[in-house]
This record gives C-alpha cells, structure tokens and sequence, in this order.
C-alpha cells in the first residue's frame, strides 16, 4: 500500500529531481494541483506545504479515511470517489471547498458538512451498502447546505423518501436515478420547494411507472427543462399547466356539488302513514303506485303564518288563523267532515 506524502509528490515530478531544497519549498508552496488518483494510495500524510492547494484528486484509490486536510484552507474541488471510505469527517476546515466527490464507498450518513457554506456540488452516488440499508442525511449537515447546493447526486443508494430534502431550495440538478422513490405526492411536494430545479433524473424508480408520472413532475416544477434525460419544451410545459388548472377547476366544482347533494330531504317511507291518510296518498306517486282518480291532490300552500291543506271548498284566509278567528262555519266544517270521510 501507499502513503500520499510530500516526498511521493516530489518524486512523481521529474524536473524537480535537480532542484535545490529552497526551490523544492517554493514549488510546494505555490502548487494548486495534486493528482493522484488510481496510485494504490491508502493513507494521506502532513502535506501542509502545499498551502495554495485548490484541487485534489485521489479517486479510485484504497483510502479508508478523510484525514490530514486540514491546512488546505483553498480547497476547492475534492475527488474522492471510488476508495473506502466509511464516513465523511475532518472537512469543517476546508471552508471554500466548492465541489465534493465521495461516490463509490461505504458511506451510510451524509454528515459533517455544515461548515461548507460555499459548496456547490455533492456527489454521493453509488454508495457499497448492506442489504437492507439505505443512504440517510444528518439533518444539521442539509440546514448548512441550504444555502449554497445546487447539484446532489444520490443515484443508486436505496433511498425511498426524499422528504428531509425538500430544505434544499437552491438545487437547480437532481440525480436520484436506480432508488426506491415511489411516493409521487411526496416528490411533487418536494419539488415544489425547489424553484430553480432545472435537470432530474429519477429513471429506475417505482414512481416513474405511475399514471402521469410525468405530466405532474413537469406542472409541480415551474422550471424544469429536462427530465430523466428527455427536454422540456416551454409549449408542453404550459399546455400541461393549463390542463392542471382547468382539471383542478373541475373538480372544485365538482366537490361543490357533491357538498350540495349532501341535503337530503325525508320520504314518506321515514313514517308510518295508514292508507286514509292525505299525505299517504300524495306520496303514492313516489312510491311507484297509482294514485285514486277520486282523491283531490292536496296542495301545501307556503305562507308567513301557519300551513293548512288546500281541500276542495274549504277556503281559509291567508292572514288569519281560521281555528281561532271562527271563520269556518258550520257548514264548512259540514263539507270538511263529509271530504275526509270520503
């Protein structure tokens, strides 16, 4: 195995073979790029010579762990994809690190990552997980990156819910292709939050095979221009706007008169009426029975006093109460009786 030292950088660069030890110093000193990915390195020793160190590649290596970083104050860009790593620690210090690269380990927790309040890119994909497991994300780490992420690539590490995400609002790409994402509520809800989202992928999972799978993602996100690998017109993404609000629209009235429906009035059937009774045979036609050619339809007359049948010659005045006012004679009440008897 190999140890990353400042010697094995010297020696990897022929023309410093013959320069002095002072010269040596100042080449490390001013040097902004180290490359050494792919070298069977598995260790990183004290390289705090290389101050003005802006890039690092390491990836496909055997590391374990991020260490010795520290002094690199003008960190920009990390690659450290493709080694085993177990966990991200010892970055808090590199706080101009603007691109990190840790895809292709053994990371089971996205943490540590709060101080980076200038990173821009997480790729984090393809993480060698245990059966069962699933890439989960330490709630202080997205706070701290919300202000600044714009690209996440979590593809291929068993995630099934991206809810935590959703404080994430400066993404403008998402790669979550090959996870388990089948809550396209969710995803919308998500997105939503996400108003500068411009490229998605979400290929491989469940939720692409939802009914109108796609038509949602695009209405959910004002500015998406590409999804899962296929552009976004600004002709579909307007037809399918519209199509939304006119299908909401419908619904709403729809649920209106569903909530208007919802006043039900009595039957005749709600109480038990003997077959003389007036009402009984003026609810006969209801009941799909044919009614009396003899029986005069009794007629209910709407009045700001009390209500009284309308039968035959029977007249009653419509401001008085003829039971308290006498105004049925006695003849009246003759006809009345004789009109009920019938």
């Amino acid at each position: 195995m190999v140890r990353l030292t400042v010697d094995l950088i010297v020696k990897s660069n022929n023309r410093l073979k013959s320069k002095t030890k002072s010269s040596i110093q100042g080449y490390l000193k001013k040097l902004t790029h180290i490359n050494f990915s792919n070298k069977n390195i598995d260790d990183i020793d004290d390289l705090s010579m290389c101050r003005s160190l802006t890039v690092l590649y390491l990836y496909d290596n055997q590391i374990t762990r991020i260490c010795n970083l520290n002094f690199a104050s003008a960190l920009t860009h990390l690659y450290m994809q493709n080694n085993k790593i177990t966990q991200i620690e010892n970055l808090s210090c590199l706080r101009k690190l603007s691109k990190l690269f840790l895809g292709g380990n053994n990371i089971t927790l996205v943490e540590g990552l709060e101080q980076l309040r200038e990173l821009k890119e997480l790729h984090i994909e393809g993480q060698r997980l245990q059966p069962g497991e699933k890439l989960l994300f330490d709630p202080r780490t997205l706070h701290g990156l919300s202000g600044s992420l714009c690209v996440l690539n979590i593809n291929n590490n068993n995630i099934d819910e991206i809810l935590d995400l959703a404080i994430l609002n400066k993404l403008t790409h998402l790669h979550a292709a090959d996870n388990q994402l089948d809550d396209i509520q969710e995803l919308e809800m998500v997105f939503s939050q996400w108003p500068q989202l411009h490229q998605m992928d979400l290929h491989g999972n469940p939720v692409c095979q939802k009914p109108k799978y796609r038509d949602r993602l695009i209405t959910a996100c004002k500015s998406l221009g590409e999804l899962d690998g296929k552009e976004i017109t600004e002709v579909s993404r307007q037809f399918l706007i519209k199509w939304k609000a006119s299908k909401d629209a419908k619904k709403k009235i729809t649920d209106g008169r569903n909530l208007t429906g919802q006043i039900t009035y009595p039957s005749s059937a709600d109480f038990p009426l003997s077959p003389k009774h007036t009402f009984a045979y003026c609810s006969a036609g209801f009941l799909g029975k044919r009614k009396p050619h003899w029986f005069a339809r009794p007629t209910m007359k709407m009045r700001s006093g009390a209500v009284y049948p309308d039968c035959g010659d029977i007249s009653v005045k419509n401001h008085e109460d003829p039971l308290s006012t006498g105004l049925i004679t006695d003849i009246q009440e003759t006809k009345f009786q004789s009109h009920m008897a019938l």
